[in-house]
């Protein structure tokens, strides 16, 4: 399994989709293929931005830093990257910019 301690330990795909989660702040990442462990966005993937009234809605600051230490859930994502291979995150859920939570459409059988 590949260790990813830091921003700059990623793959170009990977930064995009950590730049990407910090700018959304909250909301949905929805239909994100996933090709030999990597991230997909061109096409880009449908975003759903979830506005909270009376309440911070901005991207996060760690997106003006060129590297910095990835947190535990960002790690775990791309495990389940690793994981997978090949196939589709259906929905991504976003908060404070990072993953919170994920569904993986497959083909029955598929792992």
């Amino acid at each position: 399994m590949r260790v990813y301690s830091s921003k700059s330990d990623l793959s170009n795909g990977r930064r995009r989709l950590v730049e990407l989660m910090q700018e959304l702040g909250f909301g949905r990442i929805e239909g994100l293929a996933i090709c030999a462990s990597e991230p997909v966005l061109d096409p880009p993937p449908t975003i759903i931005r979830e506005v909270k009234f009376t309440a911070q809605n901005g991207p996060r600051d760690e997106r003006r830093l060129d590297d910095f230490v990835l947190k535990v859930p960002v790690v775990e994502l791309f495990h389940e990257f690793d994981r997978l291979r090949d196939g589709v995150i259906a929905v991504l859920t976003i908060k404070h910019g990072l993953p919170f939570h994920m569904d993986v459409s497959h083909k029955a059988g598929a792992r």
